[in-house]
């Protein structure tokens, strides 16, 4: 082999490392993604616990209020399968939706939930239901931290994936885009509070 044949065998060996690192790049990027979704899913599962303890607490205080606190377990049930869903494939569009959508209804019907315990100041001073608010508060503070990491992972993903040459490589080996994990709040909740000093 001569020179010239050791010169093109040096640039095949060089463009298949550089393709070689393109692709692992991409791999390592997309797992740190699935492992960011995985720290959520981790606070998700925390907060779908405490659920059913929250309407065990208020349901001898809530009698007449029995809707509420069977639309609060519908919303629970669906958000966990939502979150499975999204866990089976974190960074799908699909799943990173329908988890958004489980998560603002779960929100809401929350909200009404302890809103309406509010009306009712033995429930509202019960130990059990104080400390199980706490937790879910801090829960969603832990959610909203996961949520950032995943959205920054992601964001770092697909830019990546989209930039030159690396946007060759994946679209032949199948990196699709992923998609960042909204945050749940409805419109309602988005509305900025009136302040009234009469």
């Amino acid at each position: 082999m001569g020179i010239g044949g050791w010169i093109v065998l040096g640039i095949i060996v060089a463009l298949a490392i550089w393709a070689i690192s393109i692709y692992n790049g991409l791999v390592a990027l997309r797992n740190r993604y699935k492992n960011a979704f995985s720290q959520i899913d981790v606070q998700l599962k925390r907060r779908y616990d405490l659920i059913p303890n929250l309407v065990e607490t208020a349901k001898g205080y809530l009698k007449h209020e029995r809707e509420t606190l069977e639309a609060v377990i519908k919303a629970r049930n669906q958000a966990v399968t939502a979150a499975q869903g999204a866990a089976a494939n974190p960074g799908n569009p699909a799943a990173m939706a329908s988890l958004g959508q489980a998560e603002g209804a779960l929100s809401g019907v929350l909200g009404r939930l302890f809103a309406l315990a509010e009306a009712y100041p033995d429930l509202k001073a019960n130990q059990n239901m104080l400390a199980i608010q706490e937790e879910l508060s801090s829960t969603e503070n832990k959610v909203a931290f996961a949520r950032q990491a995943f959205n920054d992972s992601v964001m770092e993903y697909n830019t990546r994936r989209e930039s030159f040459p690396d946007n060759v490589f994946a679209g032949m080996f199948g990196f699709t885009a992923a998609e960042l994990l909204a945050a749940t709040e409805s419109a309602e909740e988005r509305k900025v509070p009136k302040v009234s000093f009469t």
